[in-house]
């Protein structure tokens, strides 16, 4: 049943059409509450999740559907009818075999989910278009985020193809390219003095106070994070259904790393695929490197960090996911590392010059970090291994600029090429 237009977010909440999502489940004690645009139980104060009764689920009805995220509608919070509103349409990004990387890292089966064929270029269209379909079915009216850039394209891009008002908060030291892509789509973006995390506080303090504002990875984050899962149904799917042995994931917030792993076990559990061990790799910039930290200790809690790192869309000093990402790391059997910032720009011109893939700083983080994981010994050489790559680097030049470009300048002569050639 969908809700009737003209009431509130908390009324709407009460009717609304998510299909097949029943419910919010806190974390950490699994208390049950409605479906509401909520993120934290108030039973014991942990994150919600979206709890499903998924029915069945065939190989077929998803290989039918759309060429987009939607095909997995059934798997989603989001409504019955999602495919028929405008949208940005993200997902069903290539994934590529990468041997010439492979043999550059030292491991037989290698490939590389592209997320950079996203409408604005990043894996954040996948979870801002669940967050939008979720927010319309709650009754919002304006679509907003704090961002460290990715999510503020995506944000800005998905409210203006819905016809929908956005507001984003950036930090004021953001890349020139993320801020320029962001204002393009003519919404109001604002840059805030401070980190991410002063400007996350920011958003969360004007979400309690904004009764009609959807801030995507606030008071609708339980939505927006099941997008995150698309990621490893289409790289199963991919596959030909089947799970990869290995994985390497970047880590800002956690959220995208526990939620490939929930895509993965949902498939496993649903019979879509075989349930085939797996371990998940978590990867981050030595200059905000909380999780890692806490991995390498031994420890179940996050120590928050002040960020210093060029991969600044992965510069979240206090993840809110870190617990839970040390869990699936444990629990798989994986690992997280962490690289300079010297080793990730040689992660970015590494995956360019075997692949032909141009990453932004994340993706220069996963390459490098599956590079030392390798060199370690405890990324698996022999096992199937799949790296995320979820930006495209035309948004970080600043990261490469000074470091690349021509070989030299020379006269329209060709002697003058011979010459730099070498003959």
């Amino acid at each position: 049943m969908t809700a009737a237009l003209g009431t509130s977010p908390a009324d709407r909440a009460r009717t609304v059409d998510l299909g097949p999502a029943v419910e919010l489940v806190s974390k950490e004690e699994g208390h049950r509450q409605p479906l509401a645009p909520e993120f934290v139980s108030a039973e014991d104060f942990s994150p919600l999740e979206v709890g499903y009764d998924f029915g069945r689920v065939r190989r077929e009805d998803i290989e039918s559907g759309p060429r987009n995220i939607w095909r997995y509608k059934k798997l989603l919070p989001v409504p019955s009818n999602v495919e028929e509103v405008p949208n940005t349409e993200p997902g069903c990004t290539r994934l590529v075999r990468a041997d010439r990387l492979a043999a550059e890292l030292g491991v037989r089966r290698l490939w590389v989910k592209d997320d950079t064929g996203n409408p604005t270029h990043s894996f954040k269209d996948r979870v801002v278009a669940v967050a939008l379909a979720a927010a319309r079915e709650f009754g919002f009216d304006t679509l907003a985020c704090p961002s460290t850039g990715n999510l503020a394209n995506a944000v800005a891009a998905a409210a203006a193809r819905a016809g929908w008002r956005s507001v984003v908060l950036i930090p004021s030291s953001l890349e020139r390219a993320k801020v320029l892509t962001t204002a393009v789509y003519d919404g109001a973006l604002i840059a805030v003095d401070g980190n991410y995390d002063d400007v996350n506080r920011l958003a969360t303090e004007l979400a309690a106070e904004r009764e009609t504002w959807a801030f995507v990875n606030v008071n609708v984050r339980p939505y927006y994070s099941e997008g995150s899962k698309t990621l490893a149904f289409e790289v199963a799917e991919q596959l030909g259904w089947r799970l990869p042995e290995q994985i390497v994931v970047p880590i800002a917030s956690g959220s995208q790393l526990t939620k490939v792993d929930k895509g993965f076990r949902e498939l496993g559990e649903l019979g879509l695929v075989d349930a085939s061990p797996y371990s998940v790799f978590g990867a981050q910039a030595t200059g905000c490197s909380p999780v890692s930290a806490a991995f390498r200790a031994g420890h179940d809690v996050v120590q928050p960090v002040k960020p210093d790192t060029i991969a600044r869309s992965l510069a979240i000093g206090n993840p809110a996911d870190g617990p839970y990402v040390l869990d699936v790391v444990n629990r798989t059997g994986g690992a997280i590392e962490d690289v300079s910032d010297d080793e990730i720009v040689e992660g970015i011109r590494l995956l360019a010059r075997t692949e032909g893939i141009f990453t932004e700083t994340a993706g220069g983080v996963t390459v490098a970090t599956a590079k030392k994981l390798v060199d370690n010994g405890v990324l698996d050489p022999d096992a199937e291994t799949v790296l995320l790559i979820t930006g495209d680097g035309l948004k970080t030049l600043d990261a490469v600029e000074g470091r690349i470009g021509p070989r030299a300048t020379v006269p329209p002569s060709a002697d003058a090429v011979r010459e730099v050639l070498g003959g």
